[in-house]
């Protein structure tokens, strides 16, 4: 389309990788890909996010594309590993996929088939480091009761509860009553803009995401402003995304927790060679360039192209009125 600004984003290629389980509701993750000054970027927000919620993902890519990596604390990330909620005969062949990870983060629902999970994962890994992610969806009465449930039955190999509930004043109820630390994502990157100071009245843990949260100045930003600990986590991207993400991972001077960069793992394949999956549960922190052979292998239709190219432009144009 001749409005699409090109010359921004150069080299601008759309793939569509299957994913190995269902995550998040999808079974292809698309991903657009471009070049800038400073190398390879990645926009890729998911399909049902409106213009709003894709631009901050399109200043954090073009952040990317354009602007020097700040200072690096570190060389290497350690990395969880990320089960979704799936059946229990196929956790021992995730896990498998995160090798040497000793934390596991476990997407559930419910008291019932969460505990499952994590009881296989403990038979797996007796040692692990366990996280729960509810992503916002339980009531506060559930969150006590399901929450009371596992303690009972788990002890204490819980490391934090990602995201119990929605609201702020359930976080903070929930907080002095449950003998689990809390950690909030949603609470962070669906309310950009607000007032983080806070935080820690609701919450143990940050959760930052390199996209979601706009790019590493604006995700630092927000660390700041919030003055809690910090997970990076990702968003289902490819290895030009993740490389973004480790590289806000290893900018934190202080850093005490492992990082859900490891989703790769959950694709087919990366776009990149090697692959962004880790090694004895970690990852380097280094610029990630496509293997061109894999870009053609998961190259998008042309249909799919254009509508990615209109979904830019119809943010860039909104940012030049």
């Amino acid at each position: 389309m001749n409005s699409f600004p090109s010359e921004v984003f150069q080299d601008f290629t759309v793939v569509a990788i299957p994913t190995r389980t269902r995550f998040r509701g999808i079974t292809v993750r698309e991903a657009a890909l471009f070049k800038g000054s400073e190398g390879w970027s990645e926009f890729s927000p998911f399909l049902e996010y409106g213009p709003t919620e894709a631009s901050t993902w399109l200043r954090a890519a073009v952040e990317g594309a354009n602007t020097p990596w700040p200072q690096l604390f570190r060389s290497d990330i350690e990395i969880n590993a990320t089960l979704p909620n799936v059946a229990v005969e196929d956790v021992a062949g995730i896990l498998k996929s995160f090798e040497g990870s000793s934390t596991v983060k476990i997407k559930i629902d419910d008291f019932i088939t969460g505990s499952e999970l994590v009881e296989e994962t403990l038979n797996i890994l007796p040692d692990a480091k366990i996280r729960l992610d509810v992503n916002g969806s339980w009531s506060l009465d559930d969150a006590l009761l399901h929450l009371y449930d596992f303690h009972v039955r788990f002890g204490h190999v819980f490391e934090y509860i990602e995201q119990p509930c929605e609201s702020l004043s359930d976080l903070a109820k929930l907080k002095s009553e449950i003998p689990m630390k809390i950690a909030v994502d949603e609470s962070i990157r669906k309310n950009l803009g607000s007032d983080f100071s806070q935080l820690s009245d609701v919450a143990d843990v940050a959760i930052v995401k390199w996209a979601p949260s706009g790019g590493i100045a604006a995700a630092h930003e927000i660390a700041e402003i919030a003055g809690l600990p910090v997970v990076v986590s990702s968003a289902l991207d490819t290895g030009i995304g993740i490389s973004h993400a480790l590289a806000l991972a290893g900018s934190f001077k202080d850093f005490n927790y492992a990082c859900g960069l490891g989703t790769v793992a959950l694709l087919e394949s990366d776009i990149t060679s090697p692959a962004f999956v880790p090694h004895g549960g970690r990852l380097e922190i280094k610029r990630a360039e496509p293997d061109f052979a894999l870009i053609e292998r998961y190259r998008a239709s042309e249909e799919r192209v254009e509508w990615w190219q209109n979904r830019v432009t119809q943010i860039w144009k909104g940012w030049e009125v």
